[in-house]
């Protein structure tokens, strides 16, 4: 099994280097509008590009995914929100179970539905244990997972959601405020969470300014992702791909 994007997050946790991810969602992009989103990723140095959504209603997945290949050579992760949303023209898969619902289906149901297809696949599998918290407003994936999120402020249920995540085995972390969260996860539930695990951690939903993702990444996040803030304005790539990257430099 293929480990080389995993392999590379684990280092750059080793060194302390921070990475700044960029969510695609395949029914908000067109070919026009996915090329210049793509141009202004590579320029921005991104490092990678998330695809997926809790949905995805169009079916052109493959074609958003093989036409990101062969604009760039971002590692293109898919985040999906089923077991239908595989491609095997991406790089990597965040195999999601959702360790802070309690909704069995998505800890291991769809998992062992979709196994023999994610196998065949060919991708990079990584297991991801997902865990939503509350961003101040309802949620796709919290209608569809049937599952009350994370309160705000309970850090410590997130630190033990995540210890225990860990614990069984899982690679990364995912912490999400959800697509248009009305507020980030916090630092202090972030730096709570951080200190107590040693996988790398990511974390996304609600991040609208450069300094909240510099913020995330000093409290502990490896991996700051943004979707919903780009989508309304693609500029911000360059300022946030920034914000993250200069948390290592500042502390040389």
């Amino acid at each position: 099994m293929k480990s080389t994007i995993y392999t590379s997050l684990a280092e750059k946790k080793k060194k302390g280097q921070k990475s700044f991810a960029v969510l695609i969602d395949p029914d908000k992009v067109n070919a026009a509008s996915l090329e210049e989103l793509t141009e202004l990723c590579v320029t921005a140095h991104v490092d990678y590009l998330l695809v997926g959504g809790s949905l995805v209603i169009s079916n052109h997945l493959d074609e958003c995914v093989q036409q990101i290949k062969q604009s760039c050579d971002i590692p293109v992760i898919l985040f999906p929100g089923s077991p239908s949303q595989v491609s095997k023209y991406a790089d990597a898969l965040l195999y999601l179970s959702l360790i802070s619902g309690r909704n069995p289906e998505l800890l291991i149901g769809q998992h062992v539905v979709s196994a023999p297809f994610v196998k065949q696949s060919g991708l990079e599998i990584m297991p991801t244990g997902y865990i939503v918290v509350d961003g101040g407003a309802p949620t796709t994936v919290s209608y569809i997972s049937n599952a009350a999120p994370v309160p705000s402020d309970k850090n410590e249920i997130a630190m033990c959601t995540a210890m225990a995540g860990e614990m069984l085995g899982m690679k990364l972390i995912y912490m999400d405020a959800g697509s248009g969260a009305k507020r980030a996860i916090t630092e202090s539930m972030i730096k709570s969470v951080a200190d107590r695990i040693e996988v790398p951690l990511i974390v996304g939903g609600g991040i609208l300014q450069p300094e909240k993702a510099y913020l995330n990444c000093k409290a502990g996040a490896d991996v700051i992702v943004v979707g919903n803030a780009i989508e309304k304005d693609a500029s911000l790539i360059r300022e946030m791909s920034d914000a993250v990257h200069a948390v290592k430099s500042v502390e040389l």
